[in-house]
């Protein structure tokens, strides 16, 4: 199989783990975007981050690892085979869902803490703490800038 192809099916399998992970995290499909000067990756960048990270994974400890893109022919030294297997495209999908994951939970982060920030000065009733506690890090920190 053409190394070009089983890298695009690398990095498909990788995108679709970054559409899994924003269909998992309660953003859902957002565009990029800055709050509170805190960048939310989205889900464009979920999707990117998922495919990058799958072909990373991959070129470097999967079946792409051997793979030369560039060699002086010499005879005695075949040029190396290469395969692609279900396991490597499944790892490709497991590895696109974690990048993704990771950079969506950095930003989570940064989103709770600054909503920590602004609640620490308010006076919040148990009914709104309630509220808060249900909803996603984006949605506490723009409910208590409205407060």
């Amino acid at each position: 199989m053409n190394p070009w192809v089983c890298a695009l099916l690398v990095f498909a399998f990788g995108a679709a783990g970054g559409v899994l992970n924003a269909l998992l995290t309660d953003n859902g499909f957002i565009l990029p975007r800055r709050q509170s000067g805190i960048i939310c990756p989205g889900f464009l960048s979920n999707v990117l981050i998922g495919a990058f990270a799958a072909f990373a994974s991959w070129a470097a400890y999967g079946s792409g690892a051997g793979i030369e893109l560039a060699r002086i022919a010499n005879a005695a030294s075949p040029r190396a085979e290469i395969s692609l297997t279900f396991s490597a495209l499944a790892g490709a999908f497991i590895i696109g869902v974690a990048g993704a994951r990771w950079i969506t939970s950095e930003a989570d982060k940064r989103l709770l803490k600054q909503g920590v920030s602004i609640a620490a000065q308010k006076s919040i009733s148990p009914k709104d703490c309630d509220e808060l506690l249900q909803a996603s890090p984006r949605k506490v920190l723009e409910a208590l800038q409205q407060s």
